[in-house]
């Protein structure tokens, strides 16, 4: 078992405090450290008997246990993880994995980040041994990025565009502080790990009651290619996150549309381009480890990141 730190008291450091506990067979948490001593995440921490800390990333690296952290995962925001980072860099050997759109490091979802075919035909530059800043750009990048990486693999993408719709009960403090960050880290993500010339990212927090699962619907427009290489390129990049996140499924069937030479389509940055529209719709039911099943861009985000978690542990075994 390797020790571990989730640094941020909020939904998301809560939700991957509990998953770690409940469901990871080699990380073992070492200590939760916010900076509310009054936050539902540190007094959950201390009922379930994990070592906490009030005090921040200055306070972890004071406490005893801190020797003992292999791994930091970082659930705070995009501000608070520039300033944490700083302070962890200092102490070689000690991994960061970002749930924050501050992106420092290399994008990183593992469906398509772990298949070493698809990293070399996307030219995904970055070495898991290596980098000790690893990015998990952010849940609607988790949920969409496999599905344009798919439509990638079997034709160029000039343009992918994702929607991604969550509940609004489900976005605390931290994501509601990150939506500006979230377009900008996403969009560029869809081009760097997708594979797309041209990316657009936007969210949508939905105030709907009861509170509806997490919805993301992308489109791309490619090269005109073989339609059931592309469904069949699909359904099997959905199998692969379902690996880690059992909620992931596609709502509808796959859909295609045909955009004529005659009728082209204008991108920004890109020009007119005209080939073959796919669009795909997703849900992502969570798996209820801390709010209900409808905060499915929870589970997402904290699933991709303990398997970016346990792979690093992996790698480092093989050593």
């Amino acid at each position: 078992m390797i020790k571990v730190a989730i640094i941020g008291s909020g939904n998301i450091g809560t939700d991957l405090m509990i998953k770690i506990i409940r469901t990871s067979d080699v990380l073992e948490m070492g200590c939760f450290v916010g900076i509310d001593v009054a936050s539902d995440g540190l007094a959950r921490a201390q009922r379930m008997g994990v070592e906490t800390c009030a005090t921040g990333i200055d306070g972890l690296i004071e406490m005893p246990i801190w020797k003992e952290i292999d791994v930091v995962f970082d659930a705070t925001s995009a501000k608070a993880h520039l300033y944490n980072f700083g302070k962890i860099k200092a102490f070689p050997g000690k991994k960061v994995v970002d749930l924050t759109p501050a992106a420092i490091g290399p994008f990183v979802v593992p469906a398509v980040s772990f298949d070493d075919d698809l990293r070399s035909k996307l030219n995904l530059d970055f070495d898991l041994a290596l980098d000790l800043n690893l990015n998990m750009v952010t849940c609607g990048g988790q949920a969409t990025i496999p599905i344009v990486a798919a439509v990638s693999r079997v034709a160029k993408v000039h343009y992918g565009e994702i929607v991604a719709s969550i509940a609004s009960k489900s976005a605390g403090p931290g994501t509601r502080a990150n939506i500006d960050a979230f377009t900008e880290t996403t969009s560029e993500a869809i081009e760097k790990v997708r594979g797309a010339t041209k990316g657009k990212a936007i969210i949508i927090l939905n105030p709907a009651e009861p509170p509806l699962v997490m919805r993301d619907t992308v489109f791309t427009l490619s090269e005109q290619a073989d339609r059931e290489e592309i469904r069949e390129s699909i359904h099997g990049m959905v199998a692969e996150v379902q690996k880690y996140v059992p909620g992931y499924t596609l709502h509808q069937d796959v859909q295609f549309d045909d955009i004529p030479e005659d009728e082209p389509v204008f991108i920004e940055g890109v020009g007119f381009k005209s080939g073959l529209k796919t669009t795909v719709l997703l849900q992502v039911i969570g798996a209820g480890h801390y709010l209900p099943e409808y905060a499915g861009n929870l589970d997402i985000m904290t699933s991709a990141a303990m398997a970016v978690g346990e792979k690093l542990i992996a790698i480092s075994t093989k050593k």
